[in-house]
């Protein structure tokens, strides 16, 4: 992929959110986000979003082509699990030095790619470029073609350098590059009228694993992650799902929309966060997939399994939330993080009886801002400016109960001394299903009632005034 400003632009359209579908062409959004300024903050680098949506497959190799510090933010802090194959998380890099700033950094590329090749053994090598690789002009993707023809393994170039712009624009040319070099290479052993695929789901803590059973128990088959605890060659056939079924709309509905167009496969959007979210996600799924089938008899076995396991789990997960709902009834929330759970959550804390009373709307899709807009109710708050200091004002104002929020304003909570919840991705705990809601009950339930808390809020001992018994 020549990463061209119309190739850029065409990445950040936003014409396939169903908001924009809606209106005339005159109104539709062109891009969901600005151009990048300099010297303003882009959280995190295109390099590192096509890391999230690409470094995930677990059996390949990941080959940094540039300064071995830019491999330490993807390994470093993704979540992203595997029940298989460890190989992904094995950082490798061309280690660029002075040298081949000056000279070019081809030769050492092309024989780290045979090295590593002949080593390891993977499924496919996917090289990334960075900024310093990218400036010097090495032509990365003629050195791919042709150690291709050495190892006899896919060696596919992601072009994401770091100056281009955002995290979120690397995501997206991650997915373009999967789109275009990897998916429908290959073909399944077989195929069901039940294959769909998850998109935009990176297996952070484990959270696919607490949803494939239930498709599993539904009688529906997940031919291929993307990308989480994927492997490149389910990858490769995912063209050969009959639905897509759509997690993070903000970096995987380009993609849904492409494989629309190019396979005829349809997607819908949906979230695994709350009960709420997942009943309907289930419901949706099997209704969708109900439409293709020419014997409305499984149709209707699939919708009777499908209502059934809803009941079977909500009764169980009322049971398992018993010991926490009547402490975390009326607390109140801030919610301070991105993409699909910017909304998704709010309907999971509702089903605990808390409230968000205010939410954040950065890295979002105008469909998900509608979303957050229609679940929080006309009293609460949506914030665009999700600096420490606008979120330090809200939490002083609101005297909110807990903050939940990504790695960078847990530190802003800690500032107030008020409960916070971190649900980056380097997290350590499945939020996703029925299971993960009972998780995440537990570990509200935990920040809120911590004693830490208390002690945090009162004054230093040297601050306190003493006084003297004469």
């Amino acid at each position: 992929m020549k990463n061209t400003q119309v190739a850029i632009n065409e990445l950040l359209s936003e014409t396939p959110c169903k908001s924009n579908q809606k209106k005339f062409t005159g109104q539709k959004k062109l891009t969901c986000t600005k151009p990048p300024q300099p010297g303003a903050t882009q959280g995190n680098c295109p390099f590192d979003g096509a890391m999230v949506s690409v470094g995930a497959i677990t059996d390949a190799v990941h080959l940094v082509h540039g300064a071995v510090s830019c491999t330490h933010n993807p390994w470093a802090t993704h979540g992203s699990l595997s029940s298989g194959s460890q190989l992904y998380q094995t950082a490798f890099t061309t280690d660029f030095s002075e040298g081949n700033i000056v000279f070019g950094g081809e030769k050492k590329l092309y024989k780290a790619i045979v090295a590593v090749a002949q080593r390891y053994h993977p499924a496919a090598i996917f090289v990334y470029a960075t900024c310093l690789s990218a400036l010097i002009g090495d032509d990365i993707d003629s050195v791919c073609q042709l150690a291709r023809q050495q190892v006899n393994i896919p060696v596919i170039y992601v072009n994401a350098p770091g100056f281009l712009g955002s995290k979120n624009l690397g995501n997206r040319i991650g997915n373009e590059t999967l789109l275009n070099a990897v998916i429908g290479t290959a073909e399944p052993e077989f195929t069901t009228p039940f294959d769909i695929n998850i998109v935009g789901d990176y297996n952070v803590a484990g959270e696919t694993w607490n949803i494939l059973p239930l498709f599993q128990k539904m009688g529906i088959r997940v031919l291929s992650k993307i990308t989480g605890d994927a492997r490149y060659q389910e990858v490769c056939y995912a063209h050969r799902a009959k639905l897509n079924v759509v997690l993070c709309s903000n970096v995987a509905i380009q993609m849904a929309q492409t494989m629309a167009e190019r396979y005829g496969i349809p997607y819908i959007e949906e979230s695994f966060y709350g009960a709420t979210n997942l009943n309907d996600c289930l419901r949706n799924v099997a209704a969708k997939l109900s439409i293709s089938l020419e014997d409305s008899v499984i149709a209707c076995e699939l919708q009777e399994r499908t209502e059934k396991l809803i009941a079977q789990e909500n009764a169980a997960l009322d049971i398992a939330l018993a010991p926490y709902l009547a402490d975390l009834k009326g607390k109140r929330i801030i919610l301070s993080t991105g993409g699909v759970k910017s909304w998704s959550l709010i309907l999971a804390a509702q089903d605990l009886g808390m409230e968000v009373i205010a939410a954040t709307d950065g890295k979002t899709t105008e469909e998900e801002k509608a979303k957050i807009k229609q679940y929080l109710g006309a009293d609460a708050m949506l914030l665009s400016d999700t600096t420490p200091q606008a979120l330090l004002k809200v939490l002083h104002q609101t005297k909110a109960d807990v903050l939940i929020t990504g790695a960078g304003n847990k530190y802003t909570a800690l500032k107030t001394g008020i409960p916070f919840l971190d649900i980056n991705h380097e997290r350590h705990h499945a939020y996703a299903s029925y299971a993960g809601l009972v998780v995440l009950a537990r570990e509200l339930h935990e920040a809120l009632y911590s004693p830490i808390w208390e002690q945090v809020s009162k004054p230093a001992p040297w601050d306190e005034k003493i006084s003297y018994q004469l």
